[in-house]
């Protein structure tokens, strides 16, 4: 299967409700870190590819049309070599606003689950130490202007990077039209997802600890 769409924004920028966007519009299915915990071997694999080692790409996304979120993301540039004829999507959104959601969500979680004494939600927890707060913000994560500088380095690399007529920079309070446009495919008739804010991802965490 060939990957069409390849998602370069970082985590907290609207990945999840794109993911269920693009599998809506029949991207199916749309690769989310999501993804990860639901396939065997593939958290070996990130942590292989952040440490600069061969990964099988088409192995990888096997079954997938499109890509989002972290750690996909981080390796946009690969995907984008083994197929060169996908395009690029690169969410965004204010940096302020962002940098606090990733501070109210997925950073203390990735630190309560690194404290975990279940093994596999420990291993899980060190694949994204390794492969996004390490790497890419160097564990300075208090370090509120570092997260930021970083955040916006990354942005204006896939700017400058992609063709402009193969890259979409898109907010998800933009709706439906713009991605559909740079997708080729209709606007459907239902509203644009809006999915994993703040609030829900708190609700959705309590709720798998019960």
């Amino acid at each position: 299967m060939t990957m069409k769409l390849i998602g370069a924004g970082f985590g907290r920028t609207g990945t999840l409700s794109l993911k269920l966007a693009l599998e809506q519009l029949g991207f199916t299915k749309c690769y989310h870190m999501m993804e990860v915990h639901q396939n065997e071997g593939h958290r070996a694999q990130w942590v292989r590819a952040a440490r600069g080692e061969p990964v099988d790409w088409v192995k990888l996304f096997e079954g997938y049309q499109a890509s989002c979120d972290w750690p996909s993301c981080n390796f946009w540039r690969e995907q984008l070599a083994c197929w060169p004829q996908a395009k690029v999507i690169l969410t965004q959104r204010d940096p302020e606003r962002w940098y606090e959601s990733i501070m109210n969500t997925i950073w203390p979680i990735t630190l309560e689950n690194a404290a975990s004494e279940d093994e596999l939600v420990h291993e899980g927890a060190d694949m994204v130490f390794e492969v996004v707060w390490d790497r890419i913000f160097g564990r300075r994560m208090e370090d509120r202007d570092h997260v930021i500088s970083r955040y916006l380095e990354h942005n204006q690399l896939v700017r400058d990077s992609v063709p402009a007529d193969r890259l979409l920079e898109f907010d998800p309070v933009q709706g439906w039209e713009p991605l559909c446009e740079f997708a080729g495919c209709e606007v459907p008739d239902t509203p644009y997802p809006s999915v994993n804010s703040t609030a829900q991802f708190h609700e959705r965490w309590a709720a798998r600890e019960k």
